[in-house]
């Protein structure tokens, strides 16, 4: 069953309710007198000698229970700041069992705006109100909207729609073609940009589908190499046996099978950019040779006895974290140094406010190009705003497949909910919750504290720096001797 948790706004109302001599019809205490929540989340932009003597009075009135959080905000009118103060406390229970309800009454017109615009997009709400004259009651809002915050919207040219991220990249592929209005992307653009004009290794690191190929194409495109060889190459897609002769090329007859000549990447980019993909895959043994040809410029074709020169500029992609690589010693520091000179770490979609609904329309509009059938084509509200509610593990990749799947499947010109909810794939939880467990298969109790204690102790000793007293403390348990015993029990390391 989903708990339910309603969010309000402390309004002063509310306040002035609890040191009032006469009975107020106060928006909170009004509504919880008539409904029953599991939670109470009260947020506040007064100030706490006001709040605190309140929320003790409040929770005197009622069995529900409240929590309250302090919350500063530029003005109680100003929208920006009270977007991110409601969206972060809904944001915290988007992914569990919760029925989520607003009380809209108390507060600025500013704050209720942005409670109905959060609660019919991203969370789904369900609405109440109080009033003197109409007491408390759960409201319908009647109309459908989608929207997703925009920190510093630009007008976009029809050109900037021509060419999408990921799968087929353009090879004219420039940084207009970068398709963004979120100020971190803005950055990266920025940085590439100037990166593109110096003779500098770049490392591009994100997670897969996040577009690296595209920022290498266009540091390529804008750099003085744009007229010559652009090379992209996956190192995850090696056959160990044939990296050398894959990297540098081979004579004829220098192995079974070399019935000629043959140029090797390297070879292949000779002059332009070699851009290797998947760096963080390459295995040990080819990290060493990797890095002789990169600090001497020469390679030594596979059969060959004379070297050869190479003048290439290399781009490098990883969705890894190489630092998390060179500590567990299956990473050279010495080759990330080589390549880690500009660095660009693009951020995955979720975490590129404002951009979804952007590239979502933009890539139907790419798909409609190449497909007639699908001209006509666009995204209901509805659609649009389960979209927004993903985080797109596989980042614009999936989106982009995802739609595809939809468009293809929908009989009507608008995309709908359904569409998109069929066209997106059921992913296996890591975990059943700990509250969700089968108890007619029967449980191992044990282990579940054991796993708990192995996921927080670690967490809290890195929180402290190493000081047991510090974390004990953070984990609510009485002293570090404590916290040593609980690690000694369940081995925690």
């Amino acid at each position: 069953m989903a708990e339910k948790v309603l969010f309000s706004w402390i309004g002063d109302t509310d306040l002035r309710a609890a040191i009032s001599d006469m009975p107020l019809d106060a928006p909170i205490s009004s509504t919880l007198a008539n409904f029953s929540f599991d939670r109470v989340i009260l947020l506040c932009s007064y100030p706490k000698a006001r709040s605190t003597p309140y929320i003790e009075w409040l929770k005197r009135q009622t069995v529900d229970a409240i929590e309250s959080y302090q919350e500063t905000l530029v003005s109680p009118v100003d929208f920006e700041s009270i977007f991110h103060a409601a969206d972060k406390h809904l944001s915290t229970f988007k992914k569990a069992n919760v029925d989520i309800s607003i009380l809209l009454s108390p507060g600025t017109p500013a704050m209720q705006a942005i409670w109905i615009l959060l609660g019919k997009t991203k969370y789904s709400a369900r609405f109440y109100q109080s009033s003197k004259e109409q007491g408390a009651q759960e409201v319908k809002i009647p109309f459908e909207i989608s929207a997703e915050y925009t920190p510093s919207a630009t007008k976009l040219t029809s050109t900037q729609l021509t060419e999408l991220t990921n799968d087929g990249v353009s090879s004219s592929a420039a940084f207009e073609n970068i398709i963004t209005q979120n100020p971190v992307m803005e950055r990266l653009k920025h940085q590439a940009e100037i990166l593109a004009k110096r003779e500098v290794p770049v490392l591009i690191q994100g997670e897969t589908g996040t577009g690296k190929e595209l920022f290498a194409r266009a540091i390529h495109n804008a750099s003085p190499r744009a007229g010559q060889p652009f090379v992209a190459v996956n190192c995850g897609a090696f056959p160990s046996e044939l990296v050398d002769s894959m990297l540098f090329g081979h004579k004829k007859g220098a192995f079974t099978g070399a019935s000629a000549d043959r140029q090797g990447y390297f070879q292949q980019a000779n002059g332009g950019t070699l851009f290797l993909d998947e760096f963080g895959e390459l295995e040990p043994s080819v990290q060493v040779r990797l890095l002789r040809v990169l600090q001497e410029g020469v390679i030594t074709p596979v059969g060959a006895v004379k070297e050869e020169s190479v003048n290439i500029r290399v781009i490098t992609a990883t969705h890894r974290n190489l630092m998390q690589a060179i500590h567990d010693r299956h990473f050279r520091e010495d080759l990330f140094y080589r390549v880690a000179v500009g660095v660009l770490s693009l951020p995955p979609l979720r975490e590129r406010q404002g951009d979804i609904s952007l590239l979502a329309d933009a890539l139907l509009m790419d798909m409609a190009k190449q497909d007639v059938a699908l001209a006509d084509k666009k995204i209901s509200i509805n659609a649009k705003n389960i979209i927004l509610s993903q985080s797109w593990p596989g980042n614009i990749r999936e989106l982009r497949s995802t739609l595809l799947r939809a468009s293809l499947w929908s009989s009507e010109d608008a995309i709908s909910a359904d569409d998109i909810k069929q066209a997106l794939f059921d992913r296996p939880q890591n975990n059943t919750s700990l509250l969700d467990k089968d108890i007619s298969q029967g449980i191992d109790i044990q282990n579940i504290i054991s796993d708990l204690v192995r996921h927080y102790i670690p967490k809290a000793l890195a929180h402290s720096n190493g000081s047991k007293s510090k974390a004990a403390e953070l984990l609510g348990l009485k002293n570090y001797q404590t916290l040593t015993n609980w690690m000694d029990k369940y081995d925690v390391k």
